[in-house]
Formats: C-alpha cells, structure tokens, sequence
C-alpha cells in the first residue's frame, strides 16, 4: 500500500511537473509568439469587416431598392512576421500573384509586420494557387468590398467609398457616401427618396438626348413640389463607381448642385411671380414693345427680333419669351424689390440639400455697388446671374407648391421643412396659368388629358477668358409642372452645348416624353379630360 501509493505520488507529480513546465513554457517561453498571432488575427479581422450600411433607392410602392451594399470578395495577405525564408517565398509567391519577386521579397521581409494585404479582389485562379502552394505566413480570405449593383445609375448622387491623401481608410468620398458618411460607417441604412424606375427612365433619356444633340452634358431633375422630395437626379456624363479610378474626376462631381449656369428664359416666370405679388402689374397688364430696348449704351433685343408693339400683356411676355417684355417687369419692380424678391426665391444661396458640397450660385451683378439698370434688366431674364439645377427647379417648385419654398432632400427619413412663404397662392396659381398659357400656345409639350404649365429658357454661354458671351452656343432649359391644376411633379431638362437653337427643338419634346412617362407610372388621375393632342 505504502509503495503504491508512493508510486502514484511520484506519477503524479511527474505529470504536474511536465503540465507546469508546458504550462510555463507556453505562458512565458512563447507567450509573445501566441500573442503576436492573435494580434495579426485581430488585425485581419479588422481588415476585412468593413460593415457599412446601404444606401437604397425607392419605387413607387416604397420598396427599399439597394444601390450601395457591401459583398465579400477573396484575398491574399501576408503575416511577414510569420515567414522564416522570405526570400525563397518569394520566389514562388509571385508569379501566382503577378508580383515582381524582389519587390515582394522585400515587402515579406520584414518581422515587425503582422498584416500585409498583398492582392485585393483576387481571382478563384489566384487563391488555388496560393492555398495550394501552402506556404508559411501567405493566407486567403475573404473582404467586404462596397459594391453597387446598378453600375452608373446615379452614379453622382450616391457617391463611392475610396480612399485619398487625407485618408488611409476607405470612406465616402462623393454624393451621399459623403454626406451620410458616420451614419453608413455605423453599419445604418440611408434610405433615399429617389425612384429607381424614374432614375433610369431619366438617365436613358438624358443620355439619348445628349447623343441627338451632340451636347456635351446635361441634367434631368424630377422634384415633389409638396415636400421637397427629390424623385430624379440624372447626370450626363456618368461613371461606375465600381471602378471610378477609370473615369475622370470631373464626372464624380453632381452638377445639379455643384455647377452653376445662366438660365437664360426659364428665370423669366421668376420676375413675373415677384411683380404679381408686389401688386405692380397683372397677367394682363400691357406695354408697348418696340421689340427693342436701349440701357447704358447697351441695345436688348427680343431672341427672334420681332417686335409685338402695343396691347402686349405679361402672359404675352411668357407666351412668346420676351425679353424686352421682362424688362420692362423689372424696371417697374425696381431694384430693391426685385432683389429681396430673388432671394426669397432661394436664388444666390444654396438650398440647404443634404448633399455634399452644395455652391450657391452668384447675383454679383446685382450686388456690386456700381450695378447698372442694364445689369437689373439682363437678370430679369436670365442673363448675368447664374444658378444651380437645383436651385433653379426648387424656385419653380415653390410656385407649383402655392407660394411655399421647400428645403430638397434625398434622405426619405427627412420630414418636409418649409424654408419660407415667397410670393401668395394667389400669385402662384396667376404664375403657372401664365405658363399653362404658354404650353398651350406653342402645343410642343401638351399631354393629352393633362393640364401641363412650363417654360423654356435658352441661354448664351458667357465667354470667362475673353468676356461676353460665346457665338452660337447655347444652354437650353425646360421646366414645367404636371398636373398644372396641382401640380405633383416638377421636371427639369438641361443640356449644355447642343446642336439646335432652340430648346423648342431639344429638352421640349425630352420633357413631354418624360413627363408622359411619369404620369402613366404614378397612375395619377387625368385633370383635363377633354385635353387633345
């Protein structure tokens, strides 16, 4: 008994001993090395966990649409610190990789590292390769990328994630990738306000449109004049933001906020709202049109030369674009209300749009302190201010909105902001007769069974080197509202550059295609039925 059990003690202890000295040797002799490679796992990890919300467009029965989301990809990567022979690794890592073999020697070569990535995105070829080679410290795994299905389709807007010299970690660089950059890092969704189906209808018609004029750019806009809602924000050119390094930086920007034009006719309904709601003139007030008026040594002429001479009313003005009609407006106006009267229109100041990098447009011409009654005359039609897409549409949408100006928005969880009250019911409902007169009268963009109001603008392009205006080059614009009688949608069509004069020609029949195209998909009820083509 005595020896047994001294035998047993002896074992055990032993055993204990052999546990302890394990024990001590993983803990102490090799603590480091252990906790280094949890250190190159909690790295990698980090790595590839990218977690970011979506970013979803809409359709018209409110189902969520993904448009940015994330995917897992393969990859390779390197814990160097793990490598004994970088050198001979090399040697037969790199051409499974298409790697230079001392540039990857080099980058394995260095025992402090515990995280390389080595191939992002890598080929189903490349990983077999690698994990059949079975090579020390060389591993496959798999990354979340973001990812839009929908290649370019609204490309602007949304944005992408990339990484730029003040970053080493990708984040969103453009659109709403910027804007909502904290809420998608924290893994929450952004759910917009744009309509897939209206999205794509506008950017294939857009890119057509451009294409048949030979323009060199373009915009198309659709806004929800009751809210703000932004439904439509096609640019041309686009990019993918899947592979964004391939286009040109100019393409990222979002020219409906972040480039400026002169809007030329468009603006004209603008001036007729503010002197409608100033009590200074009606739609049927007249004046005389010599077709021609003289300002600071500078002669206005009307676009086509004509001259409509006495019993010309303001609905004249907006039915045959009359310049010198508009400045006549203005100069009854006068100065002072005319101006407060644009700015109430949100015109000279951004629109508060939860985009990135929003500009403000310019009434410089207005404010400089030596502004000559020329400089008042030309704004009153568009000439010598410049706007925004945005801002020029949101002003529209304002008179299709009873006089109230909303705060766009691409954010669905946004709730409607009124900015400010611009000019009365009233005037807004005298405003869009006025152009529901001037669709009628020109017939181009008429919709059967549809009350349609609009106006065109087509503006000369200022020559920035030389001074004055380009010869022969044009932006054509057309805004208008369906249905006139309460209007639900506002749609902007612009085009830089085309090859027609006229926007009678180009974004006028755009508009009546896409408008047509809207009505039919939102199912909205006829307000004229007895309305022919």
């Amino acid at each position: 008994m005595g020896v047994r059990f001294i035998v047993l003690t002896v074992s055990f202890g032993i055993i204990f001993g052999l546990l302890g000295f394990n024990l001590y040797r993983l803990q102490i002799d090799k603590g480091s090395y252990y906790f280094e490679k949890v250190q190159a796992r909690t790295a990698n990890v980090a790595e590839f966990q990218l977690r970011r919300g979506e970013i979803d467009f809409t359709d018209k029965y409110g189902n969520a649409v993904p448009v940015a989301l994330n995917k897992d990809y393969p990859v390779i990567y390197a814990v160097p610190k793990e490598i004994p022979n970088p050198q001979s690794e090399a040697a037969v890592l790199a051409p499974l990789i298409n790697y230079g073999t001392s540039t990857l020697a080099k980058i394995l070569s260095n025992p402090q590292s515990l995280f390389r990535m080595l191939v992002e995105k890598a080929t189903s070829d490349q990983t077999d390769a690698v994990n059949g080679a079975n090579l020390e410290g060389i591993y496959t795994d798999t990354k979340q990328y973001r990812f839009y299905p929908f290649g370019d389709l609204g490309a602007q807007t949304i944005g992408f994630v990339g990484m730029n010299e003040s970053t080493t970690n990708p984040i969103g660089l453009y659109g709403i990738e910027r804007s909502y950059n904290q809420t998608l890092s924290d893994g929450n969704s952004v759910r917009t306000t744009i309509d897939r189906n209206l999205e794509t209808q506008s950017e294939n018609l857009l890119k057509n449109l451009v294409a048949a004029q030979s323009a060199e750019s373009g915009n198309i806009i659709i806004e929800n004049p009751k809210t703000g809602g932004i439904l439509t924000m096609a640019d041309y050119p686009t990019f993918d933001p899947n592979a964004y390094s391939s286009s040109s930086i100019g393409t990222y920007l979002n020219t409906a906020t972040q480039a400026t034009y002169e809007p030329g006719s468009v603006f004209k309904p603008i001036t007729m709202a503010i002197g409608i709601d100033n009590n200074i003139f009606t739609p049927t007030s007249t004046y005389d049109d010599k077709g021609f008026v003289i300002l600071n040594g500078h002669k206005i002429l009307n676009w086509n030369l004509k001259a409509y001479g006495p019993g010309t009313t303001m609905t004249n003005v907006i039915e045959n674009s009359i310049n010198t009609g508009s400045v006549w407006a203005e100069q009854r106006i006068g100065r002072k209300l005319f101006y407060e009267g644009v700015k109430k229109f949100g015109l000279g100041d951004v629109t508060g749009v939860d985009l990135p990098n929003e500009i403000s447009g310019s009434l410089a011409n207005l404010e400089k302190k030596n502004a000559q009654d020329i400089d008042y005359a030309t704004a009153a039609f568009g000439q010598g201010i410049s706007v925004t897409p945005l801002q020029m549409i949101n002003a529209f949408s304002a008179i299709a909105n009873g006089g109230l100006l909303m705060r766009p928005y691409v954010d669905a969880s946004l709730q409607p902001y009124v900015v400010r009250r611009v000019v009365s019911e009233d005037t807004a409902k005298k405003v869009i007769g006025m152009m529901e007169s001037a669709v009628n009268e020109a017939k181009i963009a008429t919709i059967p069974q549809f009350n349609v109001a609009g106006k065109t603008g087509t503006a000369q392009i200022p020559n920035l080197v030389n001074g004055g205006y380009d010869q022969n080059q044009y932006i054509h614009t057309f805004i208008g509202m369906v249905p006139a009688s309460n209007p639900q949608y506002v749609i902007l069509i612009k085009i830089v550059r085309p090859k027609s004069e006229l926007a009678a020609v180009s974004v006028v029949p755009a508009f009546k295609q896409l408008a047509t195209f809207v009505l039919n998909y939102e199912n909205v009820a006829p307000d004229n039925p007895t309305q022919k083509q």
